[in-house]
C-alpha cells in the first residue's frame, strides 16, 4: 500500500508560480501511474496531470502549457510545476495512484485512482 503526502501549496498572486510535491512511501512510484487532481469549493474533483512509470506525461487539455508534471524515482516523489497561475486555479490539489497500474491507458477519472493524499491548498489572488 502506498502513502502519499502533498506539499508546496500556498498563496500566490496571479501570474506567479508554485511547485507542488507528492512524496510516496511504501511502494516505488516507478512501478505505477500517479495523477494530480484538484478540487475547488463546490466543484467536483478535476484531473490535472498524470505520469506513468515510463515517464510518459499527460494533461488536462485546458492546463497544457502552464502545468508540468515530473517524477524523481530516486526521491520517490512526483512534482507539479504550475506557472502563470490564475485565480481559477485556486483549489486543494491532491495526488493519487492509479488502481490498475500502468496498463498503457491514460487514466483521467478520479474513480480510477486510490491512496489519495490529504491535499495541499493553492490560493491564487487576483
Amino acid at each position: 500500500q502506498v502513502q502519499l503526502v502533498e506539499s508546496g501549496g500556498g498563496l500566490v498572486e496571479a501570474g506567479g508560480s508554485l511547485r507542488l510535491s507528492c512524496a510516496a512511501s511504501g511502494r516505488p512510484i516507478s512501478s505505477t501511474v500517479l495523477g494530480w487532481f484538484r478540487q475547488a469549493p463546490g466543484k467536483e474533483r478535476e484531473f490535472v496531470a498524470g505520469i506513468t512509470w515510463r515517464q510518459r506525461t499527460y494533461y488536462a487539455e485546458s492546463l497544457k502549457g502552464r502545468f508540468t508534471i515530473s517524477g524523481d524515482n530516486a526521491k520517490n516523489t512526483v512534482y507539479l510545476q504550475m506557472n502563470s497561475l490564475k485565480p481559477e486555479d485556486t483549489a486543494v490539489y491532491h495526488c493519487a495512484v492509479a488502481i490498475r497500474g500502468d496498463t498503457g491507458n491514460y487514466y483521467r477519472s478520479a474513480t480510477d485512482f486510490a491512496s489519495w493524499g490529504q491535499g495541499t491548498q493553492v490560493t491564487v489572488s487576483s
